[in-house]
């Protein structure tokens, strides 16, 4: 979950399209529900009550002209493709509309009853979770790596880029691993506990096979004992070559994520783990130019 927005007006401008969402989908507003923002006030979601109970509206934005089809229709896409058997959140109705400059979804999802393990995707504090939660997650990565898609979470292109750049190797020597569906930001924000859900499938698809271990991993290396214990009971997936490129793929992703100002405090953790991976140290990076 990310902060509100800084800036008053996206505040207002979503907050309006929720309560427009609301109307739209014959709903209301639970008084009182915990705000949850997403990246730069993109999403915004609120528990809201239905005439069968209570459920969770989530209201994505985007420039009218600069949908992402991959993140915009992911939640609709794995409602169509996931078994139930993976544990989530249903998806039961959506609706969209535009204005000159700005496109809506709404979602409605089945309201989840249990708290994340973590508030922030980079943990600070080894979580509480039970042995069998460990269990379920691993049933539910083998799960998700089964399922039939053309989907894509991390580009080639852009692994081809960053690799090199943050990693000092060339992507093009791991082309010959397998990819597997992932849900692509499996982290203790987007997992429910004591018993798992799974929440967020707006960016699910194909990646490096084991990217979801790795992800759970990389934000977890700010707290080592955690980060051990990912390694422990996800071993089957990170101590393999197919784990490692994974991994590697993480840490290059969340390494530009640092560089454009997104959890910069993982990026020396991030680099030292990438250093004990490869035997040897990464590349000093000249930051980007912003514009």
């Amino acid at each position: 979950m990310w902060p509100e927005p800084s800036d008053p007006a996206v505040v207002l401008r979503m907050r309006a399209a929720h309560a427009r969402a609301c109307a739209a989908l014959h709903l209301d507003r639970a008084t009182g529900g915990t705000e949850a923002w997403g990246w730069n006030g993109r999403t915004l979601g609120r528990p809201v009550t239905t005439p069968d109970g209570p459920a969770w509206l989530r209201v994505a934005t985007a420039p009218a002209d600069q949908i992402i089809d991959t993140y915009w229709n992911g939640a609709i896409e794995a409602q169509e493709s996931l078994p139930p058997t993976i544990p989530r959140p249903q998806l039961w109705r959506w609706h969209d509309w535009s204005d000159l400059t700005w496109a809506y979804r709404s979602e409605l999802h089945e309201y989840v009853n249990a708290d994340t393990v973590a508030v922030h995707a980079v943990i600070t504090a080894p979580p509480s979770v039970p042995a069998e939660w460990w269990t379920a997650v691993r049933t539910a990565l083998e799960a998700i790596a089964t399922i039939d898609t053309t989907r894509v979470t991390i580009q080639p292109g852009f692994l081809a880029w960053a690799m090199p750049r943050y990693l000092g190797i060339p992507g093009s020597e791991y082309a010959a691993l397998p990819w597997t569906p992932a849900h692509g930001d499996f982290h203790f924000a987007n997992l429910c506990a004591p018993d798992l859900r799974i929440l967020d499938w707006e960016g699910w698809g194909l990646a490096p096979a084991g990217y979801d271990a790795a992800m759970l991993h990389s934000y977890s290396l700010l707290t080592p004992v955690t980060a051990d214990r990912v390694q422990r009971e996800l071993a089957h997936l990170l101590a393999t070559p197919a784990g490692r490129y994974a991994e590697l793929a993480v840490i290059a992703e969340l390494l530009d994520a640092a560089d454009q100002g997104i959890n910069r405090q993982l990026a020396e953790p991030l680099r030292r783990r990438a250093a004990s991976i490869l035997g040897r140290p990464t590349p000093t990076v000249t930051a980007r130019k912003s514009g």
